[in-house]
């Protein structure tokens, strides 16, 4: 990859790896970190990287930062079991993307990460498995539980809207 190839590969994906990215932590400061770790690692190996699959290599450099970032943080933090328990959303509340949110963190990591892939930035099933490392029907799976969970969590739209 060239100089200029790596320039144009920031301006393509900069922006839809830093929303990924973003969803995954909720953090804009470390969400900007992360992508500039993605964007370190691929000027590294800029050499053996085609042009063709660098939004495939950004993607999955990104997800393997936040799964780097994930596993440090957790050491730190300590998690309050009950929280994990709670499903229901209980509050009225009008915004749906706040919602969504919220719901979102409650997810597992891989199933947030699948979704996130598939519902917000259009990859599919194989690329996915590409991405994450997991085959075409684990990936159905976890999509398909992520979206049954998010479904339950939500309930219906009225006791949201």
């Amino acid at each position: 990859m060239t100089t200029n190839e790596y320039n144009l590969s920031v301006d393509l994906y900069a922006d839809s790896i830093y929303r990924f990215v973003l969803k995954q932590v909720k953090d804009a400061d470390t969400a900007r970190d992360l992508v500039q770790d993605t964007f370190e690692r691929l000027w590294i190996k800029a050499a053996e990287v085609s042009f063709e699959k660098v939004k495939s290599y950004l993607f999955t450099t990104a997800y393997h930062c936040v799964i780097d970032y994930n596993r440090r943080e957790k050491k730190k933090d300590n998690y309050d079991e009950a929280k994990f328990k709670k499903i229901g959303f209980t509050s009225q509340y009008t915004d749906l993307r706040e919602v969504l949110d919220e719901a979102l963190l409650k997810l597992p990591e891989i199933q947030k990460t699948v979704i996130l892939l598939r519902d917000y930035e259009g990859y599919n099933y194989r690329e996915i498995g590409e991405i994450t490392g997991l085959n075409e029907s684990q990936v159905k799976v976890y999509i398909f539980r992520a979206r049954k969970f998010l479904k339950d969590y939500i309930i219906a739209v009225e006791n949201v809207i």
